[in-house]
């Protein structure tokens, strides 16, 4: 008996995806990729918050903190041991009356009022001299920036023995000379002024360098110019020179205010304040409310009043900046 053929049969196709379908697909190919993408940023995101965090939480913790924390003392009455109690604003009424925060406030306006331009000055004037081949310009350079490296506290201890009334070598000096001995940070009328021949000893060599790197940056193409026009030393200086350094002279200003009205190490290792008060500056007087007389209340308003005097002056300073030139080029033109 013959066999019947096998019947042939066809494979089934294969349904054809729909559109929507295969969008889908698309939109999921193309959605792994951006998730793996936002999950590594979170990573990364995290990697650095655990290396910020540390520097984060010293910022905030001896910083901000402490920020608030004196502002919210300001208006209490405290004396660090008993418990406190708010006051509002009698603080800041009575420095308002207080006779010894208003000598202190004039000790810092008169030593910054001396400091300040001085500095300035004397810096300008040794940059001037420097600023040129001569031998051993760095040795002269060097001598000059070392005591600004020196801290306050160590230059004190050495004028308070090279300026003793009994033993120190300066009275020795002018006994020599045949000049009476003087009382130096003994005597209410002197202690001040050489407080402020101690600073300039020390912060002149910081001006002194930054006036240099000014120096040596306005363009020489305006002082052969000027040179060509006929001008001579003084007018190169005024009004090539001078002009060039406007934006460290605001610079400079700035930063010698915000220094000597926070001046106290000096202070606190020569005179503490003495004699009779002649020397007592702001922030030594804040030290001692709180410290001495334990009126941490009293302390932190007189703190928050030069804090207030401080963002004033570095406020000005920056509106300054802002309309003035921005480089030396502009200081000239």
């Amino acid at each position: 008996m013959s066999r019947l053929p096998t019947p042939l049969t066809l494979p089934e196709p294969h349904p054809r995806p729909s559109p929507s379908s295969a969008e889908g697909a698309d939109a999921h190919k193309t959605a792994d990729p951006r998730r793996a993408l936002r999950r590594r940023r979170r990573a990364e995101t995290a990697t650095a918050w655990a290396f910020v965090a540390p520097s984060v939480a010293v910022i905030l913790g001896l910083s901000v903190l402490p920020v608030v924390w004196s502002l919210l003392l300001s208006f209490q009455a405290d004396d660090l041991v008993t418990p406190s109690r708010w006051v509002g604003l009698d603080n800041y009424r009575a420095l308002s009356k207080d006779p010894h925060f208003s000598q202190a406030v004039g000790n810092t306006l008169k030593y910054t009022a001396l400091y300040v331009p001085l500095s300035m000055v004397l810096g300008l004037a040794l940059a001037l001299a420097l600023n040129r081949r001569i031998k051993l310009v760095g040795l002269y350079r060097t001598l000059i920036f070392v005591p600004f490296v020196i801290s306050a506290t160590a230059q004190g201890v050495l004028f308070s023995f090279i300026l003793d009334p009994q033993f120190g070598a300066a009275n020795s000096l002018l006994h020599k000379l045949g000049i009476p001995a003087q009382g130096f940070l003994t005597d209410p009328g002197q202690a001040l002024y050489v407080l402020v021949a101690i600073s300039l000893w020390s912060g002149t060599g910081f001006c002194l360098v930054v006036y240099l790197a000014a120096l040596q940056d306005v363009p020489p193409s305006l002082i052969e110019a000027a040179k060509l026009d006929g001008a001579g030393r003084f007018h190169l200086l005024r009004h090539v020179v001078l002009p060039a350094l406007t934006p460290v002279n605001v610079f400079l200003v700035l930063w010698q205010l915000i220094e000597s009205l926070q001046v106290f190490d000096l202070v606190y290792v020569t005179t503490k304040g003495g004699p009779l008060g002649s020397t007592t500056v702001v922030v030594y007087f804040i030290w001692q409310q709180a410290f001495q007389n334990f009126t941490a209340g009293y302390g932190a308003a007189a703190a928050y009043v030069l804090a207030v005097v401080l963002f004033v002056i570095a406020a000005g300073s920056r509106a300054l900046r802002r309309r003035g030139p921005a480089g030396p080029e502009g200081a000239v033109r």
